[in-house]
């Protein structure tokens, strides 16, 4: 997979060269070029914001610069199909909610192009001029305002990145992860089997695979009621 990221602050990305991600750009499974929005600024200043039509606090980001680096990162041959689009992706407060279910569609993609806004956001013809060259989606962490857009976009490629083939060493370790089917991961422990007078439940010392998983299940709705009610249909009460 390749993935563009456009920023003002491209030294935020280092962090990604770190772990897992890191690895798998070394082996080559993910392409991840970073990028400064200014380099496509024409001004000795480098200019990326001005003031918004219509007043109001604040400053806007400016369509051009992003309008010359969109077309610079998704160019591609002209034989290319609808297909090998990019999906082109700018984190929004103002967006649909980012969750397990986005990340493993996203993961599928052949080349993910993230937009870091910041300041008031960045001017709307952005957007509808993005549509052109690809699919264009906002995404929201969640319901709360960051600074930038950065923060969002490195969770997001994380998430993004640990689903492509090769990327995690045990692709079995995916399966049993919080939201993965809809529930709170199940609470996990390891050697000594007793610590600071707190024990391992019996359960797992036992050798019974069959009740180690029929356990790890109803500790999964357990949790799941106590901290997530909302991932839990109306009418879930037990396990099934």
């Amino acid at each position: 997979m390749r993935i563009d990221v456009l920023s003002i602050f491209p030294s935020y990305f280092d962090g990604l060269t770190l772990s897992l991600l890191g690895k798998a750009q070394h082996a080559g499974i993910i392409d991840l070029r970073v990028h400064d929005l200014r380099a496509w600024t024409s001004d000795r200043h480098n200019t990326v914001d001005d003031t918004p039509y219509g007043g109001g606090a604040g400053m806007v980001m400016k369509p051009e610069p992003w309008g010359l680096a969109l077309d610079e990162v998704t160019a591609r041959s002209e034989t290319a199909s609808d297909a090998e689009r990019p999906t082109i992706i700018f984190p929004s407060p103002a967006g649909e909610v980012f969750t397990q279910k986005t990340a493993r569609s996203l993961a599928t993609r052949e080349h993910l192009v993230f937009g870091c806004g910041r300041y008031e956001g960045i001017d709307e013809r952005v957007f509808e001029y993005a549509a052109d060259l690809g699919e264009v989606r906002l995404i929201s962490l969640g319901d709360y305002v960051l600074n930038g857009g950065e923060v969002a976009t490195m969770a997001m490629i994380e998430a993004i990145g640990r689903l492509i083939p090769g990327v995690v060493g045990n692709p079995e370790s995916l399966v049993e992860e919080s939201h993965e089917d809809g529930l709170l991961e199940y609470p996990s422990y390891t050697k000594p089997a007793s610590w600071r007078e707190r024990s391992v439940p019996d359960i797992l010392l036992s050798g019974n695979h069959g009740a180690i998983a029929a356990w790890r299940r109803e500790q999964q709705f357990e949790r799941t009621r106590k901290r997530r009610p909302d991932l839990l249909p109306d009418d879930e009460t037990s396990q099934p």
